[in-house]
């Protein structure tokens, strides 16, 4: 998703991995496991499992939160596998109304992510055998959307209505796939600010024209279609049928199968989509749309890229849009092959910023680089591309492929897709241009809560997610100083998990594998704690003495830092050297007779003292070096090394 420029604020297969098993099975260990875990577990979500709060701090959630974010009994025993969203758009009245054929399979046992991700929302294995012995299931509709009716093979279904959860009795339960037709109508939300707030938007082009999108990454592709509206379930594909005037067009995701005209001054568009897709990131775009098109050769051969835009802007985007090529390019490099190649690729003109809606990328920067027509590193670099597209399309490997399994670990989506600005940078401009971007971002950090907040209750984390998540992946490639190693780091978690859903844990598991050490503690002070690493250092007595502060009792970063001697007019001197150290909580020591050439320029020889007495004596200064994302303190300053 795009940074919001007015205070960044934004808020799988998740921290274990283990083979399906038998039903009953599934039932006892469940079972077990709510009685008998060595951790409390929450029914509003457990992110007290991975960051400590006090009580006074602890959120108070409600039911509602947990039926939105939590993995409840009545999701858990069905399989999504297909929808056919069928709406009518009535752009007058500003409604919609439809049927969304509805896919799901029920399969012997669970599968170990979603028997996970029930025990987080502290659902009771013994309610899931409850909801699937009844055949009742929840889908999700916000008001004032309505939930009409659900039919399957022709009988009418027991519904009933809880907030934002409709609950619907009755349904199909034995092995295999079935289907439900889901009836909804209503005026969905107008959103207020898209994307952050969203819904839909229902404006007018320069001549008069209808100009409609939908954006709904954070209030939920619930507030204008009726779904499964939890990211850990995606279906496996997708068809998105639109009846709209004929002097307009919609555009929505994958490949258009066909345009079935009705005679009454309507048509229907049919989209095909023949991927996994997450709920968010299906859209409707309807304007009196201008298409262009063109083929780009790829990792994995020809890959059609098509463009829609309104007229007025046809010459502008033929000109803008230029960036698109050397964009997948660039991604293709670091992360592998575009991920929806039968998809194709699109960029979809829209009343709003833009956003990352899988196959169907949606624009509205201006026909201009940077950020609206800034640069939000400050660096200079940001204006050497558009970030929409840039940001944006990064968002097809990390958000669209790769995919949180809750809402709470969206910086797998926004921080590696912050950082893909850098890459894009290093990939055409050079790694220097790289580092100063990354590094300008520190400015837009806030500190104010952690990136990854509670589980299961739909709890999105601070806009740090984009800055701060960004610079800690580029403290790791600093840590890991091995650039081919740091590429098949990124490339492999486009393989691992490729179309898939995915949690922090699964993720900083594998990126400890193949990096070679432990990047857990790491993950946790960036992303679960809200205050920044801090090296506290000090020389004294011939010896540098340092420890990190701010930091949790397991945290042993190692930092690179450059020693040197102070001029006696206070500026560094030749003599340095270039270390790294492995700092913890503790205060450690070393010697800087052992790491410093103190023959350098012949300066042992200009004083009359021994080697003690001339390391006392001299100043010195300690410098971290950037790519690492810590804070610095020294603890003595001016102090000259006196006992």
């Amino acid at each position: 998703m795009v940074v919001e420029n007015r205070c960044f604020k934004e808020s799988s297969k998740g921290w274990f991995s283990a083979k399906s098993r038998p039903f009953i099975g599934m039932v006892l260990a469940l079972v077990m496991a709510v009685n008998f875990a060595p951790f409390q577990v929450y029914a509003q979500g457990d992110g007290q499992r991975y960051f400590q709060r006090s009580d006074a701090s602890q959120p108070s959630y409600t039911r509602a939160d947990s039926l939105r974010g939590g993995v409840t009994p009545e999701r858990a025993w069905w399989d999504l596998t297909h929808y056919h969203l069928q709406v009518a758009v009535d752009i007058e009245a500003r409604a919609l109304s439809g049927v969304n054929r509805m896919q799901y399979r029920v399969r012997e046992s669970l599968d170990e992510q979603t028997e996970r991700l029930m025990q987080v929302s502290g659902v009771d294995a013994a309610d899931v055998i409850l909801a699937s012995n009844t055949g009742r299931l929840q889908i999700d509709l916000q008001a004032p959307m309505q939930l009409v009716s659900a039919l399957q093979q022709g009988r009418s279904l027991e519904v009933e209505q809880e907030g934002s959860a409709w609950f619907i009795s009755g349904v199909d339960t034995g092995l295999g796939l079935h289907a439900i037709d889901l009836v909804f109508e209503g005026q969905p939300l107008v959103a207020a600010n898209p994307p952050w707030d969203g819904g839909i938007t229902w404006q007018e082009d320069s001549a008069g024209r209808p100009f409609v999108a939908s954006a709904n990454q954070g209030i939920g592709a619930s507030i204008w279609w009726p779904n499964k509206d939890h990211p850990w379930d995606e279906p496996d594909s997708m068809r998105i049928s639109v009846r709209l005037p004929d002097s307009l067009m919609n555009v929505s995701n994958g490949r258009l199968l066909q345009v079935e005209q009705h005679g009454d001054g309507t048509h229907t568009t049919h989209w095909g989509v023949v991927n996994p897709i997450n709920n968010y990131g299906v859209n409707i775009n309807i304007a009196a749309y201008e298409h262009f098109s063109e083929v780009f050769y790829g990792l994995n051969g020809p890959l059609s890229v098509d463009y829609y835009v309104l007229p007025e802007n046809l010459e502008a985007a033929r000109r803008q849009f230029a960036e698109v090529p050397r964009t997948l390019e660039a991604f293709e490099y670091w992360f592998g092959a575009y991920p929806f190649y039968e998809d194709g690729f699109k960029i979809v003109e829209v009343p709003y910023l833009g956003m990352e809606h899988q196959s169907s990328v949606t624009y509205g920067n201006g026909y201009a680089n940077g950020y609206r027509g800034r640069d939000l590193s400050g660096s200079g670099w940001g204006m050497e591309f558009d970030f929409i597209i840039v940001h944006e399309v990064a968002h097809e490997w990390f958000a669209n492929s790769l995919t949180n399994e809750d809402v709470a670990d969206m910086w797998i989506h926004e921080s590696f897709t912050n950082y893909a600005e850098s890459l894009f940078l290093e990939y055409h401009f050079g790694w220097q241009a790289a580092q100063e971007y990354v590094r300008g971002l520190r400015f837009a950090v806030s500190h104010d809560r952690p990136v990854i907040p509670d589980y299961g209750v739909n709890e999105r984390g601070s806009g740090d997610m984009y800055y701060r998540g960004s610079n800690f992946l580029h403290t790791l490639r600093a840590i890991v100083s091995d650039d081919t190693l740091w590429r098949a780091v990124l490339l492999g978690l486009n393989q691992e998990f490729f179309q898939q859903t995915v949690g922090t844990e699964a993720l900083v598991d594998y990126m400890s594998e193949v990096v070679g050490f432990d990047v857990a503690p790491l993950a946790k002070q960036y992303l679960m704690e809200a205050r920044l690493p801090v090296l506290e250092y000090g020389f004294r007595g011939g010896q540098l003495r340092y420890r990190y502060a701010q930091v949790g009792a397991d945290f042993a970063m190692p930092v690179d830092v450059t020693v040197g001697i102070l001029s006696d007019e206070g500026s560094d001197s030749e003599v340095f050297s270039e270390l790294r150290l492995v700092p913890t909580t503790r205060w450690q020591s070393l010697d800087l007779s052992e790491v410093m050439d103190l023959g350098m320029a012949g300066l042992a020889l200009l004083v009359a003292y021994d080697e003690s007495d001339f390391l006392n004596y001299k100043r010195w200064n300690l410098r971290v070096e950037p790519d690492f994302y810590v804070g610095a303190l020294e603890v003595n300053p001016g102090e000259k090394g006196v006992d």
